[in-house]
């Protein structure tokens, strides 16, 4: 569905691709995983089409998205569903019409039918009877499953999501993990999950890459991944104080998360 070929990038002396190639199995759960600093989501932005890099490509579907021109790009987009990871949703709007916004916006269908979809894609993430409820009267595990229905509701080929579960308590993070691999197998969509969550990562991933300071330094299989020698990937997967990557907290570091994680 999606593949990075020589993909290059920098922000000043910053680099957050260094000749990465990877690809994206169609229908298949991938998860992308790295430290702060890695450039995972500085990848997630590119493949959606939010920056261009600086050399390489990025296929979806058949196209190269480093090369549309605007207009093609979002119609390229309707194909995709981004779960954001604070959920996004507009506060001044309830809940259905949060979920309508983009049927709204990109089709031309009657309210009833709009109506119907979002009846369905609520009950899809457990949802139901909170159409006419405010962001703000939703728990953090609710907001997140309204985030998700509304990336579903144009029924899109690839659903990328940006830390799913962070700031979600552990009962609330395996409903969200619950709902990537339901939704992946009842929609046959590709699913594309930046993460720092070992242990989501593992329970939903049919494949895992992982980054370090813009290299791909692993990609397999959990079970690949689980026996893999490399000193930085057991460190990271482990979560060990100890190893090759260093535990830095400077300003510079700190400028650095900023601008690509």
């Amino acid at each position: 569905m999606i593949r990075v070929e020589s993909l290059n990038n920098k922000f000043g002396h910053i680099t957050t691709a260094n000749d990465v190639s990877c690809h994206f199995e169609e229908k298949k759960v991938t998860v992308l995983l790295g430290g702060s600093g890695s450039g995972k989501s500085t990848l997630l932005k590119q493949m959606v089409g939010l920056g261009r890099p600086d050399s390489g490509s990025i296929m979806f579907d058949g196209r190269d998205i480093t090369k549309l021109a605007r207009k093609e790009l979002y119609e390229l987009r309707k194909k995709m569903g981004m779960l954001f990871q604070g959920s996004a949703l507009f506060n001044s709007l309830n809940i259905y019409e949060n979920i309508a916004f983009p049927l709204r916006e990109h089709t031309n269908l009657s309210d009833s039918v709009i109506k119907t979809i979002i009846k369905i894609k609520l009950e899809m993430v457990g949802l139901r009877g909170v159409e006419n409820m405010m962001p703000s009267q939703l728990s953090g595990g609710m907001t997140k499953r309204v985030g998700l229905a509304r990336a579903i509701v144009l029924d899109p080929k690839v659903v990328f999501y940006d830390e799913p579960t962070s700031g979600l308590d552990p009962i609330a993070s395996g409903v969200i993990d619950k709902l990537i691999v339901d939704l992946n197998k009842k929609l046959g969509v590709t699913s594309i999950v930046v993460s720092h969550d070992i242990d989501s990562a593992f329970r939903i991933a049919d494949k895992l890459i992982i980054l370090f300071y813009g290299n791909l330094i692993a990609e397999g299989t959990p079970e690949e991944i689980k026996n893999s020698p490399d000193p930085k990937v057991r460190q990271f997967i482990t979560g060990s104080p100890d190893g090759p990557i260093p535990f830095t907290l400077t300003d510079k570091d700190f400028i650095e998360d900023i601008l690509i994680d």
